[in-house]
């Protein structure tokens, strides 16, 4: 079995899933606008964009309690993974002045830097690390770089220039990604890579020699300059690539991600810092560009992404389809509960985790921000007939054993002032018998919707267990072109 793709936070994975020393090329394109990843999907899938005044998919990037405990923690993190006193005491003061100058930035990197170290830990000692990112940030992806990899450890910083379609701006336009390559050490695959001779690069290689004392152009017969025989590969390839455009929106590539990256430029770093069965790690797999990549170039792959869409889509669009790779036989699926008592252990482990996989499951779009969420954990959306604005059922996930029926008044709640017009409740256990009538009588309260003769009820639950057994809530579900009534509440 020559993959494996992870449904998680990729932190987590590395640290449960995969040994020290095991990964000989990282590539990564990690998340900054978290927003723009999720309408694209979103938009590719039902033919709508999420409405803007959603906030359920703003950045993640916020200061919130998680990440204040790891900046907190990060000197004591940094020391155990080896790194020096000097480099730990400039992420001190560094992270001090970013806190009241660009405070979002500031969890960006916190988060980044533990994904980073370990990273680090999983590479072979002859590995190399590629991290994609633009100029919004890579010089500040840079420096935590040097202090994780080690300034020595730099070996390039590669500058993907392309063409696409740009509009009217005040600036310059922007056409180029930055890409900085490290090693874990100074022995790290590396093949050689060539581009095509310039025609004028030609004259550099004519044969010189000497007459009457001069160093001359030696000529043939017919006075032409003598050339030495031409390479068949070309020149050593530089540290600025222009031969790579990015993905036209029509090209058969694009899976639905505005970030995507086109599949020639993965071939050329795996290429470059990989050879034939070498395993490599997509830690922010996406639509797994890298995945296939890997796979049609003969080495081992694993890939991680944190959104069960993304999983979901990479195995149906990538694996499938594209690769006609079987799961089982040609790669293996880790991390989705199958079985209750797995969605449990999840719990268990991460909360946060088991809401993200929940809301996913039934088809819902998690809400981004860890707290002050209000109430909402995810929102499912959904279109009525003759009704361009797309509508939401808010989704609130409660795993403990001592939920009472309070959850749901307050959930009605966020019903009325959400201005939503369905609610959903999902529980890792089942309610006994006693509590289920009284949960049973607060959702009737809460009325029905009724579209084309359909009636569906405007609060629902639905527990682990059902949801792993296939069932999801009831909502509407209009099929193209067709003309519906338009719908009406009762209570």
């Amino acid at each position: 079995m020559n993959g494996q793709l992870f449904y998680g936070d990729c932190l987590t994975v590395m640290q449960d899933y995969l040994k020290a020393g095991s990964v000989d090329l990282i590539y990564l394109d990690p998340p900054f606008n978290s927003n723009r990843t999720y309408n694209s999907i979103y938009k590719d899938e039902t033919g709508k964009p999420l409405p803007e005044q959603v906030d359920a998919f703003c950045d993640t990037w916020e200061l919130d309690t998680k990440s204040e405990e790891a900046i907190r923690y990060m000197p004591v993190l940094m020391r155990e993974k080896g790194i020096d006193d000097a480099t730990v005491e400039l992420w001190r003061l560094w992270m001090h002045a970013l806190r009241y100058t660009r405070p979002r930035l500031l969890a960006y990197l916190t988060y980044m830097t533990l994904r980073l170290m370990e990273m680090r830990t999983v590479l072979k000692p002859t590995g190399s690390i590629y991290l994609h990112c633009d100029t919004y940030a890579s010089h500040y992806i840079k420096v935590m770089m040097d202090a994780v990899f080690g300034h020595d450890n730099f070996r390039n910083e590669i500058i993907w220039h392309y063409r696409r379609w740009t509009g009217a701006s005040k600036d310059f336009q922007r056409m180029h990604d930055v890409i900085l390559r490290y090693s874990k050490s100074g022995h790290a695959t590396f093949n050689v890579q060539y581009q095509p001779y310039a025609d004028e690069s030609y004259i550099e290689n004519t044969v010189r020699g000497t007459v009457d004392g001069k160093l001359v152009r030696l000529k043939d017969e017919s006075g032409n300059p003598i050339q030495r025989e031409k390479p068949n590969k070309g020149v050593p390839m530089h540290d600025t690539w222009h031969d790579i455009n990015f993905i036209a929106p029509t090209a058969k590539e694009r899976l639905g991600y505005a970030t995507q990256k086109p599949k020639a430029l993965l071939e050329r770093i795996i290429k470059a810092s990989s050879n034939e069965g070498d395993v490599v790690l997509d830690p922010f797999a996406g639509c797994a560009t890298t995945l296939e990549a890997a796979h049609d170039l003969g080495r081992r792959w694993i890939g991680i992404d944190i959104a069960y869409h993304a999983v979901n889509r990479v195995i149906q669009k990538r694996l499938r389809d594209r690769c006609g790779l079987i799961e089982g036989r040609d790669y293996e699926v880790q991390g989705v509960p199958l079985t209750i008592e797995a969605a449990r252990d999840l719990w268990e482990r991460d909360t946060y985790h088991f809401q993200q996989w929940a809301v996913e499951q039934v088809d819902g779009f998690v809400t981004a921000k860890r707290t002050g969420d209000r109430g909402i954990d995810g929102r499912l959306y959904f279109y009525l007939p003759d009704d361009k604005q797309i509508q939401s059922m808010v989704i609130e996930v409660k795993g403990g054993k001592s939920v009472n029926v309070g959850v749901v008044r307050d959930l009605r709640g966020v019903l009325e002032r959400e201005n939503a017009l369905m609610a959903g409740l999902i529980l890792l256990e089942p309610l006994g018998t006693a509590k289920e009538r009284n949960f049973n009588r607060e959702i009737a309260q809460a009325g029905s919707l009724e579209v084309h003769g359909m009636t569906y009820p405007r609060m629902q639950i639905l527990t682990a267990a059902e949801i792993l057994e296939g069932k999801r809530f009831a909502t509407p579900n209009v099929a193209a072109g067709r003309r519906e009534a338009q719908p009406r509440l009762t209570v």
